[in-house]
């Protein structure tokens, strides 16, 4: 089974299993044909999560595909430049590039095909083309005078003949497919290991030299000025840890730690597990209501404790956010009204609190899911989705994104853009995600893994920015508290709170901000603004493109769902 947030690299992972595949396989292939398919919301120049677990090892482990921030990237040079935030467009925001390299490891490591097999799928979209869907041409319509005056590499490579793509066209990426087959041509040695290693050495040097070389060229960044970027080639090393788990239900719920935003999820979880079935309910006011506020105390810990901490830091701070009396304190806070408070708990740690910078949100678009640009390149929502389960039970979930088109002016040679995931820290030595070289950024990146008795069940995740764990998480109580199968789970109307400073530039946010899909009803909008939630109410399938495999280990039947919201998601298996 395999389900994706879009049809093409959901048919490619299909296609990879149909043809004798692993589930490693198939999830690269995919990976590689929603850069050409979903350029907009991820790239090779951008990073990834994954959450997996192996037909011969059940437990979860966390495929780090995150990129650390380059040598020169010290909060002395931002402030030098003039800056007191890192910008969210531009390549002085750029992260050493994680996407490539990880898939490439994966695949070596646990996959069963050669490189040129797997590469082949999206070296022929790129080469013929794919439909430029909906969303895609609006974002490019919306940088067109950015990359016109400022970026001539990509208005030169998205705007073929000097005009936007119009929807359902066909757009055709021949620079990325001579990556791609430069790529493979790389892959030389004894055994098929050997080979893929062969292409990622190659990948981490002349590739990523051309990389650093374009990004050190002066250009508009959305600070409105012109920055050099401070990447230079260096190596990047995929990296595979334990997940970090909580309880909800009954299930085990799996996460990457906190370097993501993915203990939110836990956290959130074990404060709703103190609360009845009804009093969660995501049907009704009160059950958004004490969601919302679940999530608001948890997004807080995020602000005030979530960053690339040493080892023995990471695991105390986790054992304090996840302990069950920690969960029933936060949970006791949670009343009738909404808070419009910043509320980080005391776990014992001095807590680090961040410029609180209100802005209303400017409307529906903010809660679409997919990235709201404006020509200064501002962002939210980014990013994709793949999940797959193979017939031996290997099990992948994979949030790529980063490099998208609007992050920073295409390199001309190589097809694509460097990705601004450096956006996501602080130039504040005080935050526990400060900008440091050598050091990962805190990512919004958050896929998940579902398992009883100790055996996986579920892969899922979906794009979203900081809204990923929250759409995540009334999926999860929808099928493990109420019983909803798993594609009513993901039809259901869905909602997220805008409370939560922004992990994207320019990093505000919106006490008592609420987005509610108009299918909530009219009722429920009104008890919520009673409650002292300041409500937006967006289109009635706007909320979340999440996606899941699941597996019955006993049966060993699969079954998979997609979100039907913008008619891009496609499950498929058999």
């Amino acid at each position: 089974m395999c389900a994706s947030t879009h049809w093409l690299a959901s048919a490619t992972a299909q296609s990879v299993l149909e043809r004798g595949g692993n589930a490693f396989d198939a999830a690269t292939a995919g990976a590689f044909v929603l850069h050409v398919a979903e350029p907009h919301l991820n790239g090779p120049g951008g990073d990834l999560v994954a959450v997996l677990a192996t037909a011969a090892n059940p437990a979860p482990l966390v495929l780090a595909g995150q990129g650390h921030a380059p040598r020169g990237a010290t909060i002395e040079h931002f402030v030098a430049e003039g800056l007191d935030h890192v910008p969210g467009a531009g390549a002085l925001a750029a992260a050493v590039p994680g996407a490539v390299d990880s898939w490439l490891w994966l695949l070596a490591e646990f996959g069963t095909w050669e490189l040129t097999d797997v590469l082949a799928y999206a070296v022929g979209y790129a080469e013929r083309g794919v439909p430029v869907v909906p969303q895609l041409a609006r974002v490019l319509a919306t940088v067109e005078d950015l990359f016109r005056t400022h970026w001539p590499t990509s208005y030169a490579l998205w705007m073929p003949g000097g005009r936007v793509p119009q929807p359902f066209s066909t757009l055709v990426n021949a620079t990325y497919a001579r990556t791609l087959r430069g790529l493979a041509a790389a892959a030389t040695g004894e055994t098929r290991t050997a080979r893929i290693h062969a292409a990622r050495d190659t990948w981490r040097t002349g590739f990523a030299t051309a990389m650093a070389e374009f990004a050190a060229v002066p250009h508009r960044h959305s600070s409105g000025r012109d920055h050099a970027g401070v990447l230079t080639a260096a190596d990047f090393t995929p990296s595979l840890e334990p997940a970090v788990t909580a309880r909800f239900r009954g299930a085990t719920v799996a996460k990457a730690g906190l370097w993501s935003q993915g203990p939110v999820l836990l956290q959130a979880l074990t404060m709703l597990d103190h609360f009845d079935d009804e009093r969660i309910d995501p049907s009704t006011a009160l059950g958004i209501h004490t969601i919302t506020e679940a999530v608001k105390l948890a997004m807080a810990d995020r602000e005030a404790y979530y960053g690339h901490l040493a080892p023995a830091d990471a695991e105390s701070v986790l054992r304090r956010l996840l302990s069950p009396r920690y969960g029933e304190e936060r949970a006791g806070l949670i009343g009738e009204v909404a808070s419009t408070e910043f509320r980080p708990g005391d776990i014992g740690v001095e807590p680090f609190t961040p410029p609180l910078v209100t802005r209303r949100p400017a409307g529906p678009a903010d809660g679409t899911g997919e990235p709201t640009v404006q020509q200064t390149g501002e962002t939210r929502g980014d990013t994709c989705h793949i999940d797959v389960v193979d017939r031996w039970g290997n099990i992948i979930s994979a949030t790529p994104s980063g490099g998208w088109l609007q992050s920073s002016p295409a390199v001309p040679d190589l097809g694509f853009a460097l990705g601004t995931r450096l956006q996501m820290t602080w130039l504040d030595p005080a935050a526990p995600s400060a900008l440091t070289p050598g050091r990962r950024p805190r990512t919004t990146l958050t896929p998940t893994l579902l398992l009883r008795d100790g055996k996986p069940v579920a892969a899922l995740g979906t794009p979203g920015g900081d809204q990923q764990d929250q759409w995540q998480l009334l999926y999860l109580v929808r099928t493990l508290a109420l019983g909803l199968d798993p594609q009513e789970a993901i039809d259901a109307p869905a909602f997220h709170t805008t409370a939560v400073v922004s992990s994207f530039w320019p990093r505000t946010w919106t006490p008592g901000g609420l987005v509610v899909e108009r299918r909530a009803g009219e009722a429920v909008v009104a008890e919520l603004v009673g409650r002292g939630h300041d409500v937006t109410v967006s289109g009635p399938w706007s909320q979340g493109r999440l996606s899941v495999v699941t597996r019955d280990p006993d049966t060993g039947v699969l079954q998979a769902a997609a979100n039907p919201r913008g008619a891009q998601g496609y499950a498929v298996g058999r």
